[in-house]
């Protein structure tokens, strides 16, 4: 959060009073009355003016520096000078498969899709419309059937929420200042398409580019720059015809259109329809409409802690692939509308270690398909990594891995100072905890720290005098059934070492040799055992574990079944204060298994000695 400055030292009456010392001091004013005399009020006037102006430059050198600004102008002109442009309200994106039936004779090679062609859908009653941005090819597959094709030769067409709007200038003396604002708060600066006509009347155009694309710049290249002004419009700003590229002349017409949206409000479309028709030989046909994505990616307009906290990070990164921060400050500024997290880490940090290797997790949002994701991690090869990264550098995708904690909470309770039950009370404690990992884990590099929680715990309530937790890791496997195999299960901290008393790995319950069994290590040794419920050791050594890596490992593993989905691996970190998850790991909490139990203490504080 941003810090708010304080005024204490700037109020009225300790200035007025400073006043008074000083002149106190003075020969002229010994012993004269401040408060009965005339010179009150100037006193008066003079604090208050010295207050406002006091005030006044704090409040203006609070506006100069980014972590402390509180006005989203002064955050936005501070990213400006850091090279960074906020995002702006951002269309929801859907994929569709459409395709075209042609029963005329002497019907073309292939037909075209127009730009702008309108898709209508709803989300939650309410109506919108999508459209798409550039024209579609669909080729005769020999029987009248034309399926048209995106850039990549695939069928998600790709269509985006919104109303197209058009703004026109003429420009002027070029003597004259430029300027170029587009009065639109909804604006989508992404879909902008930016043409350049010699006259007002001419046909052909220039086409000019967005700079942030730019490989190279020249006084010839066709590009255009877009910054956020105070009001939250946006201006379109051209090269100076020298260093920044191509600059309109007098006599120009300039043509800017772009998309207006309601921004993440339409995300969850998953049904489409249309009225356009592709004409032949006179004769109109239905293009038919089938959804392959649902509407996702709509965002509003970014936030000032948002920009406050991505505006440095991006600048560091100076547009270029190197270090692993630069490839997450890229990702989260161009696809953040697709994420709740991003993080990027080198192949010397993976495990196994792959050296020219750069790992990049993406954490998207609930809402985004499948096939959404997998467009995603193909515009960051295509848009990012093929054009800034270090050739002999290669990028890997890899997923986030849950790795869910069990606590096992129990606390103190007097029953004399609150109104509530045991049981109630137990409830809230565990929708604390609860509450916690929403709002402060289930990322990536978020580390739980069992201190915090307990001191909320001890908090909630002047009935719970203390509290304690145990903490244990869980991850799941699925195995071959019948089939003896190795499975390696990593956990992102190191666990605790051996001892003769508490067994650090234990498993959920399988089917082996037709009795119903658990893995657990031999106390005092890294050794796994499997166990039957019944106690006896089924097989001396099926694994290990390595406390060092986090790392089971089972050997020769040939169950026959097990219960539920999946067979879980529990351990106990050899750190249950701090758990700081690595790489693409990111902590949540088992619900269903965590527990917090009260332990009735009578303190015995309403008897009177």
């Amino acid at each position: 959060m941003a810090t708010t400055i304080r005024s204490t030292q700037l109020d009225f009456d300790t200035i007025k009073g400073r006043l008074k010392d000083f002149l106190k001091q003075q020969t002229e004013f010994q012993d004269y009355d401040f408060e009965a005399s005339g010179l009150s009020n100037i006193l008066d006037v003079l604090a208050y003016n010295t207050h406002f102006n006091g005030l006044t430059a704090n409040f203006a050198l609070n506006e100069s520096f980014i972590n402390t600004a509180q006005l989203r102008s002064s955050v936005v002109a501070l990213a400006e000078g850091l090279g960074y442009v906020p995002t702006s309200f951002t269309s929801s994106q859907a994929a569709l498969n459409l395709s075209v039936l042609v029963t005329a004779s002497n019907r073309p090679t292939a037909i075209t899709l127009p730009r702008g062609t309108t898709f209508s859908s709803s989300v939650d009653g309410v109506a919108y419309t999508f459209q798409t941005r550039e024209n579609f090819v669909g080729t005769d597959d020999g029987n009248g059937t034309y399926q048209f094709l995106n850039a990549n030769g695939e069928t998600g067409i790709p269509v985006f929420e919104g109303t197209e709007k058009t703004k026109t200038f003429f420009v002027g003396d070029t003597t004259d200042q430029q300027i170029y604002v587009i009065p639109d708060v909804t604006m989508d600066t992404s879909t902008i398409r930016v043409r350049v006509f010699p006259t007002s009347s001419a046909t052909t155009f220039d086409t000019y580019l967005n700079i942030v694309d730019a490989i190279r710049i020249t006084n010839e290249s066709a590009f255009y720059q877009i910054k956020e002004t105070p009001n939250g419009f946006y201006e379109i700003i051209f090269g100076d015809g020298i260093s920044t590229g191509l600059a309109p002349k007098a006599g120009n017409k300039i043509v800017i259109d772009y998309l207006s949206t309601v921004g993440s409000t339409a995300n969850g479309a998953a049904t489409f329809s249309t009225e356009a028709v592709v004409t032949v030989n006179s004769v109109n046909f239905n293009v038919t409409t089938t959804t392959e994505s649902i509407s996702a990616g709509g965002s509003f307009k970014e936030s000032i802690e948002s920009i406050r906290q991505n505006a440095p990070i991006a600048f560091s990164s100076q547009r270029r692939l190197v270090t692993a921060e630069d490839y997450k400050a890229l990702v989260q500024t161009k696809f953040g509308a697709f994420l709740d997290d991003v993080i990027s880490f080198g192949g010397a940090d993976n495990v196994p270690r792959e050296y020219g290797k750069v790992f990049i997790g993406l954490k998207f949002k609930d809402s985004i398909t499948l096939d959404t994701q997998q467009t995603v991690k193909d515009r960051i090869t295509t848009e990012l990594t093929d054009n800034l990264a270090i050739m002999s550098i290669t990028t890997d995708f890899v997923d986030p891995i849950t790795t869910n904690m069990i606590l096992s909470t129990t606390f103190n309770l007097d029953p004399d100072l609150t109104s509530l039950t045991p049981q109630a009370m137990e409830a809230q404690v565990q929708n604390t905890i609860n509450n916690f990992f929403t709002t402060n884990l289930k990322r990536f590099d978020k580390v739980f720290r069992r201190s915090n929680i307990l001191t909320l715990i001890d908090a909630l309530d002047p009935a719970i005098l203390n509290s304690k937790m145990e903490v244990q890791l869980m991850q799941g496997f699925i195995p071959t059934l019948n089939t003896s195999l190795q499975y390696k299960i990593i956990f992102p901290v190191i666990l605790a070492t051996p001892d003769d008393s508490t067994f650090t790995v234990t498993t959920t319950n399988f089917t082996f040799n037709n009795k119903t069994c658990f893995i657990r290590n031999k106390l005092s040794s890294n050794k796994l055992q499997i166990i039957t419920i019944d106690g006896v050791v089924e097989v001396d050594n099926i694994g290990s574990y390595e406390s060092s890596t986090g790392t089971v490992t089972l050997v020769g593993f040939k169950p026959s079944g097990f219960n539920g989905s999946q067979i879980d691996v529990k351990v106990i970190p050899a750190n249950q204060n701090t758990v700081r998850p690595l790489r693409n790991f990111i902590l949540d909490i088992d619900t269903d298994l965590s527990t917090s139990r009260s332990l009735l203490d009578f303190q015995n504080t309403q008897v009177s000695i």
